[in-house]
Parts: structure tokens; C-alpha cells; sequence
């Protein structure tokens, strides 16, 4: 049994920021629990197809590709404002700021992510956002 540190469980955090940061999906995540809140009827969107459960290593790769497939690079940010660490589990705060390839439209959402760690890999990856800022910045009736 792996009794997890504060330490370990911030290297961990620290790592997979980086990973996230430096746009390599490849090397986000090998299994878990990837979760967004987004209502349950709103999970099929044509325009928003990365806001869906994950589950496996390609899943969590395919999560940031699309991400990445539907805003315009040059004009994303994350600030992260806080993290937080109990055991195994950590909660990091903060905001994204992103512009929808789609339409055009900028956006800034607030933003707190729920990671659980085993064995210095992801097992929990919940995401809670302002998913209505985010289907704003996507909605094309509203043009």
C-alpha cells in the first residue's frame, strides 16, 4: 500500500500542469476518472465534443487534442490561483481564458479541478467550470 504524502501528491499536481501546459496529450494521464461538469442532455454537443466522461489513457489525450482542435492557440491562458493538498487528493483554482475557434468569441471561465492521485499517476480528474460562459462562446445561434 503507497501511503500518499502532501509532497508527492504536489510534484504530482505540478507535473501534470506542466504536461497540460506544454500541450502534450500523449503524456496528460494513464488511466482514471475524467469527468466535466456540463448538464447530462448538453454531453452530445456538435460544438463542444471534448466536455464528456473519460476513462483511459487515449481518452484523456483525445480530451486535449479536441480542446485544443476548437479554440484558437494563440489566445489561451490558465492563471492558476491555488492548489490545494489533502493526501492524495488536490484541488487547484483558477481561471482559463479562451477564444472559440468557432465563432470568434473570447471567453474567461473560473475554474476548480479535483485530482486524486495512486501511485503518482491520475485516477480522479474532475472538472468544474462556468460551463455557461463556455457554450456562450460556442453558441452560433446567437451570431
Amino acid at each position: 500500500m503507497c501511503i500518499a504524502t502532501s509532497a508527492n501528491t504536489r510534484t504530482a499536481v505540478e507535473e501534470l500542469l506542466r504536461r497540460i501546459g506544454e500541450g502534450d496529450p500523449e503524456r496528460i494521464a494513464e488511466r482514471g476518472d475524467w469527468k466535466l461538469n456540463w448538464p447530462e442532455a448538453e454531453h452530445g454537443r456538435t460544438a463542444t465534443p471534448w466536455i464528456r466522461h473519460r476513462s483511459t489513457r487515449a481518452d484523456a489525450a483525445a480530451h486535449y487534442r479536441e480542446l485544443a482542435e476548437h479554440h484558437v492557440p494563440e489566445q489561451v491562458a490558465t492563471e492558476v490561483e491555488r492548489i490545494l493538498i489533502d493526501g492524495n487528493d488536490a484541488v487547484v483554482i483558477g481561471e482559463i481564458r479562451q477564444t472559440a475557434r468557432s465563432t470568434g468569441r473570447a471567453y474567461r471561465a473560473r475554474f476548480a479541478m479535483h485530482l486524486t492521485f495512486e501511485d503518482g499517476l491520475v485516477t480522479r480528474h474532475h472538472i468544474y467550470e462556468d460551463s455557461l460562459a463556455v457554450a456562450q462562446a460556442f453558441d452560433t445561434e446567437d451570431q
